[in-house]
């Protein structure tokens, strides 16, 4: 299938992630069927998805004419197969419990055309854990978006050794019609690639402050101030070709030996998670959240995100 052929998307949960990856397929022209399970988490997810198209407006990522339009086109539904009928790509957002996507793709197989391409958001399950959900495994693949998916151009798109090539390529060029970042792997690895990256950063974070080398304020101070900059301009193999392999292989062959490399998860973030201290949805981390905090760190993180959307260049 050519992406000349899709014109419905299907979006399998109205939540987070997915009233966020609807709503750029609907502002690119796409019709989409929208499921949940209840007629109140639709209308929150269609609210949502309002007023986020506003935001991309307002911020000149999309046109207002886009904005305007892209509700329309997104057709909610308590039904599974009426929100997947006549669907072309179904993208399933539901939660991350193998056995609740089983079930919906189990109910995708049987009432999408054996031509679909089944798509899941996983951020952890590899698609050979999914494809024995299906009768043609060879039409399902993940294609893993970050949070909030349309403030963040990346799509991690990885498929089983039983998934078609072309089935790949065709998601692949779907998301750059939608002006998505799409990365395609080479073969399944757990975490895939931004997730296995981010930990190895979270984990000797942890470790700098388990050790008392610093606090979470200075850590967080750092990474803000100096190379998480350079980071969301290039990529680490970019950074360090500019400061010279040779520079970097000296530099690595003394820190290498002292960096953490524990495989077991922090214990100061152990401890955190026993307490019930779970960051802002509990108003305490390793920081102490008040309702005008939280609110001020989402919007700087989100007010950050756009900017860097705005530049095409990035």
């Amino acid at each position: 299938m050519s992406i000349d052929h899709i014109h419905k998307i299907a979006v399998m949960g109205a939540g987070l992630m997915g009233h966020g990856i609807a709503l750029e397929f609907a502002a690119h022209g796409y019709e989409v069927g929208l499921y949940d399970l209840t007629d109140e988490i639709l209308a929150r997810g269609l609210e949502n998805a309002r007023a986020n198209l506003q935001t991309l407006a307002n911020a000149g990522v999309i046109t207002a004419q886009q904005a305007a339009e892209a509700p329309a086109r997104l057709h909610p539904s308590t039904r599974l197969e009426e929100a997947a009928a006549g669907a072309d790509v179904v993208v399933e957002a539901v939660a991350e419990k193998l056995e609740i996507k089983h079930d919906v793709f189990r109910r995708l197989d049987a009432c999408c055309s054996a031509q679909t391409i089944l798509a899941s958001n996983s951020s952890t399950l590899m698609p050979s854990k999914l494809a024995p959900a299906v009768r043609h495994p060879e039409r399902l693949l993940v294609a893993h978006y970050w949070n909030p998916p349309y403030l963040i151009p990346l799509v991690e798109v990885l498929g089983s050794p039983q998934t078609s090539p072309a089935v790949v390529e065709t998601m692949r060029e779907l998301l750059l019609n939608i002006g998505k970042t799409p990365v395609v792997m080479k073969k399944e690895a757990l975490g895939f690639i931004g997730n296995r990256i981010q930990f190895a950063l979270w984990r000797e974070a942890c470790h700098i402050v388990e050790e008392g080398i610093a606090t979470p304020e200075d850590v967080d101070a750092v990474v803000r101030s100096s190379f998480g900059r350079r980071l969301a301009v290039a990529g680490p193999f970019e950074v360090f070709e500019v400061g010279g392999l040779d520079v970097i292989y000296n530099a690595t062959s003394y820190v290498f030996p002292d960096l953490d490399n524990s495989t077991k998860p922090s214990r100061l973030v152990q401890e955190h998670v026993e307490k019930g201290e779970l960051g802002l949805k509990t108003g305490k981390g390793f920081y102490t959240w008040t309702p005008e905090k939280a609110a001020a760190l989402r919007k700087r993180i989100a007010d950050g995100l756009l900017w860097l959307l705005k530049r095409r260049d990035v």
